[in-house]
């Protein structure tokens, strides 16, 4: 599809969703490695009552990802405030 063609405003947002999946599908094939890893070294012989490793890393990357995440699905700040304008700007035509 040519550029010119595109509503770019919709193109920016198909490019963040598109990039909050490819970073979910990292976080969700890491995090599976890194489960394996552990219960391959650890796990296995402590169980889940050990200190599951993975845990840390599964947090703090997750809040990453909801981060992207509403970023993607629900706008940006600067987008939230431009529909915030446009809501504003229709009341006072009213």
């Amino acid at each position: 599809m040519n550029d010119d063609n595109k509503d770019q405003q919709l193109w920016r947002i198909a490019q963040k969703r598109a990039n909050f999946r490819r970073s979910f599908i990292s976080y969700v094939v890491v995090n599976f490695f890194l489960w394996v890893l552990w219960w391959f070294t650890s796990g296995r012989v402590t169980g889940f009552s050990g200190h599951p490793w993975p845990v840390w890393v599964m947090l703090g990357w997750g809040i990453s990802i909801a981060l992207h995440y509403f970023e993607a699905y629900t706008g940006s700040k600067s987008d939230l405030a431009e529909r915030e304008y446009e809501k504003l700007k229709r009341q006072n035509k009213l």
